[in-house]
């Protein structure tokens, strides 16, 4: 195996240092480093093919994150149980790593080239994403592929005291308002460039402004990317101290040869600028997309028609002609911006498109509903309530379990006119959505103020530029429409940037053509007085400070422009959640009280659900449980959580009080009775039957049966003593109660004059509370004069409850026991010692002889 060649730097305002290795894993990719903070640990392989891919017109770059669970000590929860499609988080960070490494390759490099991170080591501490995205450009970097510089990642966290964490923990970032991940690249000068930002709120952000932490404002934020910097240039310096060390150990990296591709020759664009420049001046004007589109490929066509002939001997002529005409309107486009002030579709540079909201557009069918349209983008958005049993389950590296809430975002070909196929989200959906997610989700009120989970969905009807900030605007008004308490409406507005002779020109709610053209991709969306999410991508070298503070502030007027309009749709969440959504609500209780609300095998919480129709759950976090009732009526749900309630806090009873209760257990020595919710007394054996003595508690009730009770007494212990308010319904009678059949037979006795509530219950004198059966029995017994005689036992009962049996015979009771042993004896001969025979024929065993 062979030497490790490593690096390791501290990270400036930490405890922490950050690791970059390579020379040991992967030896066959073009380059592979390992690199680790903490425990958390990335292998990262870049590779590249030998040849250019055929007829690409765009660099094919593939970044992949492969998540393996053995990272964090567990098995995938899978069916298979091994890692299937790449998670969200992987996906996310897949985007995060392409972005800024993308601009960094030449323009006429058209190899498939291949990042690969692998993830060894998670430590729950340190999130994986910025390790990776480091790892990457060091891998690159040592690769020898085409790739101009290297580049480096930080991500800060804006704490509640107001200042900025680098490489913050998942606890760290919990903790603050606000996190933000940043890349750079260094420049000649020395300065970083900034090329990718994304950020986003965090879950208990309002919360903690509303105690007083420092809001992020656009002041924040530029504060930020400045501060930023000093961590991209340490790590930056790192990677070029790796490929120093390496290249004295193995000499110097060649940069590998590569076929130059180009979309098309300097004499095709110089032809294509003399023949189209006027007729594509006049179609890059038209403001409507679709007829502008249309103008756009019927122009195209006709160049290529008329100045394919002049190529023919050219390879692929009309592909590049058709490259030319697209090159050739992007610098029309760009052009009329820098020196004219003006856009494709007639606006200003920081004018909003024309706007239009509508909450509840879907009437009662859905739980909540918002519609924004803004110029041609037309986003629909739907909110749906559930109980907290739907949350998504995450089985990732990521320390967060569950998910309550969830935006997902659909983006389907005809929103831009066109047919194609649809087989579930691809990355750039995933991103979207995620995007808009983070943005909305600082507003969203705590678990315990709403206790639902929500999902959203954002279905794009029409795309002409920034369906991600409508799908926040939709968001927000469908969230308000469902009664969602949230903070704030949120609102989001895609910024452009052009810059061309040295000008830079910001553009407000670009359209899908100024994104392609421009130099600059800067989404920022907020509430009136703070910022939930941000995403910048630049394909320029870097923005000077002041103009993205001036981005920004263009970008905060745009957002109040439109969060007017949203709120002339709907001001205010609704006052209380819609006819058709789940009326929900939860409260906590003792964990030591759960297992009272559920019950033996769910019988209590079953039973609360079968008589109210509420639908209840019962969850704990290892120190406190928490109920969680829903029903689509309200009255429902209170009378759930009353009964609850009852269970978990249940009233005293009153001594001396009489009770209607039920029968829950049954015992040798009494019953139990419930005679309040959560509450059971015991109303003991001998304070039933009148004055005879039962041999069971069963003689005179049966689990289930209902009886009224007097509380005799409470203990200090808080045990309850019961009596029966009525003697007759427990077995009882007049007569037990004065005595006057005290002078019965005992078998007589035990049943009762009535036989016992009128059941056929006879007991044997052993007192064993066998049922007798109806089935007649014959047994040989002993006489009365030491003679055997048969004795018969009939299927009817006398008067008393005995069974009548054949003149002149003496009738005795047979114990099942006894007849048992009879039978084995016959079976397996003698037993041992005889059985001591009562005087009663009872049966009962009185030791052995």
């Amino acid at each position: 195996m062979a030497e490790a060649i490593s690096v390791t730097g501290p990270i400036a305002g930490t405890d922490k240092t950050i690791t970059f290795e390579t020379g040991v894993l992967a030896g066959l990719a073009n380059g592979a480093v390992t690199s680790r903070i903490g425990d958390t640990q990335v292998l990262v392989t870049a590779t590249a093919s030998s040849r250019p891919r055929d007829g690409a017109s765009f660099f094919p770059l593939t970044v992949d994150i492969e998540e393996r669970m053995y990272a964090v000590g567990r098995i995938p929860g899978s069916f298979f149980r091994r890692e299937g499609r790449a998670s969200d988080d992987a996906i996310l960070t897949c985007r995060l790593i392409d972005r800024p490494l993308r601009p960094n390759f030449p323009s006429d490099y058209r190899h498939d080239t291949h990042i690969v991170g692998t993830i060894l080591g998670a430590d729950h501490v340190n999130p994986y994403d910025l390790v990776a995205l480091n790892g990457a450009s060091a891998a690159l970097w040592l690769s020898g592929i085409p790739f101009d510089c290297p580049i480096a990642g930080v991500r800060i966290a804006w704490s509640t005291d107001g200042e900025w964490i680098p490489f913050a923990t998942h606890e760290e970032s919990e903790a603050a308002t606000f996190e933000m991940v940043v890349a750079g690249r260094q420049l000649d000068s020395g300065d970083i460039a900034v090329m990718m930002v994304e950020a986003g709120g965090t879950e208990k952000a309002f919360e903690y402004y509303a105690e007083g932490a420092p809001k992020v404002t656009e002041d924040v934020l530029a504060s930020g990317l400045e501060a930023s910097k000093q961590w991209i240039d340490d790590i930056i310096e790192m990677q070029k101290s790796l490929r120093r060390l390496v290249e004295e150990q193995s000499g110097p990296i060649s940069v590998m040869e590569y076929t130059s591709s180009k979309d098309y020759s300097d004499e095709v664009l110089d032809r294509v600028r003399e023949v189209a420049t006027d007729r594509m001046r006049e179609v890059m004007a038209i403001a409507d997309k679709a007829d502008r589109e249309a103008a756009q490929s019927e122009t195209s066509g006709a160049v290529v028609d008329e100045v394919a002939a002049e190529f023919a001997d050219l390879d692929g002529a009309p592909d590049q002609i058709r490259e030319a005409v697209r090159s050739l309107s992007k610098e029309i486009v760009r052009e009329r911006i820098v020196a004219d002030g003006f856009r494709i579709d007639g606006r200003a540079t920081d004018e909003v498109r024309p706007l239009s909201s509508v909450a509840g557009y879907l009437g009662r069918t859905a739980h909540g509903s918002g519609l924004f349209q803004r110029g041609e983008t037309q986003v629909l958005n739907v909110t749906t309530l559930a109980m907290s049993r739907m949350e998504q389950i995450v089985d990732t590296l990521n320390p967060q379990d569950r998910r309550r809430f969830m935006h997902h975002y659909n983006f389907p070909p005809f929103s831009t006119g066109e047919a194609g196929f649809m087989r579930g989200p691809k990355r750039r959906e995933i991103g979207h959505g995620a995007l808009a997610e983070r943005a909305i989700f600082p507003v969203i009120p705590s678990k315990e103020d709403f206790p639902y989970a929500i999902r959203l969905v954002s279905d794009v009807l029409t795309s002409n530029g920034s369906t991600s900030m409508g799908s926040v605007c939709a968001s927000s008004l469908s969230l308000m429409d469902a009664g969602v308490p949230i903070v704030d409406h949120v609102a989001g507005v895609a910024m452009g940037l052009v810059y061309a002779d040295g000008k830079y020109v910001t553009l407000t709610d670009i359209l899908g053509a100024e994104d392609a053209f421009g130099d600059m991709d800067f989404k920022v969306a907020g509430t009136e007085d703070a910022i939930t999410a941000l995403q910048l991508d630049t394909k320029i070298d870097g923005i000077p400070a002041e103009v993205l503070a001036q981005a920004l502030q263009q970008a905060r007027q745009a957002r109040l422009q439109i969060l007017d309009v949203m709120r002339a749709a709907i001001a205010e969440p609704r006052p209380d959640v819609g006819e058709t959504a789940p009326k929900i609500t939860s409260f906590e209780i003792p964990i030591d009280k759960i297992a009272e609300v559920i019950g033996p095998r769910g019988k209590v919480i079953n039973s609360i659900q079968e008589e109210t129709g509420a639908d209840i759950n019962v969850d704990d976090d290892g120190t406190v449980g928490t109920v969680s009732i829903g029903a689509t009526d309200r009255e429902v749900v209170d009378e759930a959580e009353r009964q609850i309630r009852l269970i978990v806090n249940p009233p005293t009873p009153d001594v001396g009080a009489t009770y209607e209760g039920r029968v829950v257990n049954i015992t040798k020595f009494g019953a139990f009775v419930n005679v309040l919710p959560g509450t059971d007394g015991l109303l003991h054996i001998s304070k039933l039957g009148g004055r005879r003595r039962l041999n069971s508690v069963e003689e005179v009730l049966e689990l289930g049966d209902v009886v009224s009770v007097i509380v005799e007494e409470i203990d200090p212990n808080g045990k309850i003593s019961l009596s029966p308010a009525d003697p007759t319904q427990v077995g009882g009678s007049e007569g037990d109660a004065d005595g006057a059949d005290d002078d019965r037979p005992q078998r007589d006795r035990g049943r009762g004059r009535d036989g016992g509530r009128g059941r056929d219950r006879d007991r044997d004198s052993s007192g064993n509370g066998t049922r007798r059966s109806r089935t007649p029995v014959a047994a040989a017994v002993p006489a009365g004069d030491g003679a055997d005689a048969p004795a018969a036992a009939t299927d009817g009962d006398d008067e008393g409850g005995a069974a009548s049996a054949p003149s002149g015979t003496a009738r005795e009771d047979v114990s099942f026991g006894e007849h048992f042993e009879q039978i084995a004896k016959d079976v397996y001969g003698d037993l041992g010692p005889e059985l001591e025979q009562s005087g009663r024929g009872s049966g009962r065993r009185r030791g052995r002889r």
